[in-house]
């Protein structure tokens, strides 16, 4: 950033050049009601064409199928999804960039090529794809949350973006992260903070919380984000969303930008965020059907393995589901507690499903291994980043740095000293799994074990704003780089979900978060769950899901 520009200056000129981005929009977007309610997800259908409600209200297999027939025109469907992503920004403020003119040259393209050969470019052909900021598009802005990084560009699409692309995507929105990256809200001094469409009192999550936010206001069906302590499962919870924590080295991350770009104690993944769980798998399969460990090595040369059944009812054995009813550190507030019980009720009378209770391992030394190799710099890349334009610290850097007693600058032994506890903890929490197993196979393996284990995302519906300082039941899986998938269940009810009275917290953490529950607060927020597998199960984790979501008929509720 050049000396002479304040970062007040930087950020209006940000924010004048998404302004401007909108106002190309064609038709014009109307202006939203002034004096919004704090649930403004019908706002939308009020302000497009019957048809653009439709369209984006379209599942994502189903704009797919649509788009590779041509019943749909690709320019069509964007469009449509640029006036909805413009109306999501002027209520969550959740847009960096609309892409329009790209967007609809790409249309054009392949709406005129699918004319001319009677067939798709690819499994994604015309379908629009919106994108976290800090995953790089060549030429444009890279700035990660950081106004001191406003002048970098990128140097060419990230690979992730490049497959998608080659299959037949079109991108044209960029959304909103927080400063640093590392909050479970979405806040920073370029944009300021995007809210909860749901309820605007509350947080979208983060640190994917622009693509939160813009999937939940049906802005978008299918976004790209990343997971370092929760940032996909965070807004996709909050935003009544399907997200996919997967496994590391399985999506390519060449081409994105953050501090601390090359650490190894924990390894940042990106995923995807859908409106339909389709929407995920589809994801998956797409980036791995291009075989991206031929150009970025780091990753497993492992297909997408949606061929096989992975599940054990194929073999007339139950799908067991391990359930964690509390970290034991910090209590779910009603809501969620409630979501749990009514899925494992659910669950609890199908035959071929076996619930049980998984007790947590040690998930506060979790947290201080995590912790403690987060910023193995003792932050120094952030503090530098920060001060750079001398913006000011949002609140939630400030507690995840500042407050953070675990923050300090390791020396290179003590590196490897918190990566060995890393490991220790790792495989003391794989022979918590096997001991679940109730025989052996012929070489002694565990067999029968818990397939999946189903927990919270969070100890609450999206919190308030500035106090998402939680990381335990999303952060917990990164450490042992277990796939975690989220999917929606229900919303907070007030007149159900009532407070606990005379609850006596275990800790500061806890009563931190106890006390944060007002009802009313909460009206409307979406209530999601997470379902885990061990390591490098993504597929079954999510033929899993697919099981459980058909028999358990989910989510509860409608989210539009």
């Amino acid at each position: 950033m050049a000396n002479s520009s304040s970062w007040q200056h930087v950020a209006k000129t940000a924010q004048d050049l998404r302004d401007a981005s909108i106002s190309r929009i064609h038709p014009s977007v109307p202006d939203v009601p002034s004096g919004l309610p704090a649930n403004v997800t019908g706002i939308p259908k009020h302000l497009l064409t019957t048809d653009e409600v439709l369209i984006t209200e379209t599942s994502t297999e189903g704009l797919v199928s649509s788009l590779a027939s041509g019943e749909l025109a690709s320019t069509v469907v964007v469009n449509a999804f640029l006036r909805r992503a413009s109306i999501a920004q002027k209520l969550t403020n959740c847009v960096t960039e609309l892409l329009s003119e790209e967007a609809l040259s790409r249309a054009k393209y392949l709406d005129d090529y699918l004319y001319e050969h009677g067939n798709p470019v690819g499994p994604l052909h015309g379908l629009p794809i919106s994108v976290k900021e800090h995953i790089g598009m060549k030429g444009k802005g890279l700035n990660g949350g950081f106004v001191s990084w406003w002048n970098h560009k990128g140097q060419d699409d990230a690979n992730v973006l490049k497959i998608l692309w080659q299959a037949g995507c079109v991108f044209y929105v960029r959304t909103t992260e927080p400063q640093t990256l590392m909050h479970l809200e979405t806040s920073n001094n370029l944009y300021g903070v995007t809210v909860n469409p749901f309820n605007r009192r509350l947080t979208s999550g983060g640190s994917s919380g622009g693509e939160g936010a813009l999937l939940g206001l049906r802005g978008s069906c299918l976004g790209v984000g990343s997971d370092i302590g929760g940032s996909v499962r965070s807004p996709s919870a909050n935003c009544g969303l399907y997200g996919l924590r997967p496994t590391s080295y399985r999506v390519p991350v060449d081409g994105w930008t953050a501090t601390m770009l090359s650490e190894e104690q924990i390894v940042a993944v990106i995923g995807p965020l859908s409106t339909s769980l389709e929407g995920v798998k589809l994801f998956m399969k797409t980036v791995l059907s291009a075989k991206p460990w031929l150009v970025e090595p780091s990753c497993l040369p492992i297909p997408w393995r949606d061929g096989e059944d992975h599940l054990p009812t194929r073999n007339g054995k139950k799908l067991k589901v391990a359930v964690l009813w509390s970290d034991e550190i910090v209590k779910p507030h009603p809501p969620v507690t409630r979501a749990l019980k009514e899925v494992v009720h659910k669950m609890e009378g199908i035959p071929e499903i076996e619930v049980t209770t998984w007790n947590p391992y040690k998930h506060d030394e979790a947290w201080e291994i995590i912790a403690s190799i987060y910023f193995a710099d003792g932050a120094k890349e952030e503090m530098e980043a920060i001060s750079g334009s001398g913006e000011p610290w949002r609140p939630l850097s400030k507690f995840i740095i500042q407050e953070n007693p675990y923050v300090k600058h390791l020396t290179i032994e003590e590196v490897w000293y918190w990566t060995s506890r890393r490991e220790q903890y790792r495989r003391a929490y794989a022979k918590v799994w096997n001991e679940t197993a109730i025989s052996a196979g012929p070489k002694g393996e565990p067999e029968g074990m818990v397939d999946v284990i189903l927990a919270p995302v969070g100890p609450g519906a999206a919190p308030p704003l500035d106090h998402a300082k939680y990381w335990g039941y999303t952060s917990q899986w990164n450490l042992l780089d277990y796939p975690a998938l989220v999917f929606p269940v229900s919303k907070v009810d007030p007149n159900i979900d009532k407070i606990e009275e005379g609850y006596q917290p275990r800790n500061e953490k806890d009563a931190f978060n106890h006390q944060l529950y007002e009802p009313e607060q909460y009206r409307d927020a979406p209530v999601s769950l997470q379902l885990i597998a061990r390591r490098y199960e993504d597929e079954k984790l999510i033929q899993a899901m697919e099981y459980i979501r058909r028999k358990v008929n989910l989510p509860f509720t409608d989210f539009v």
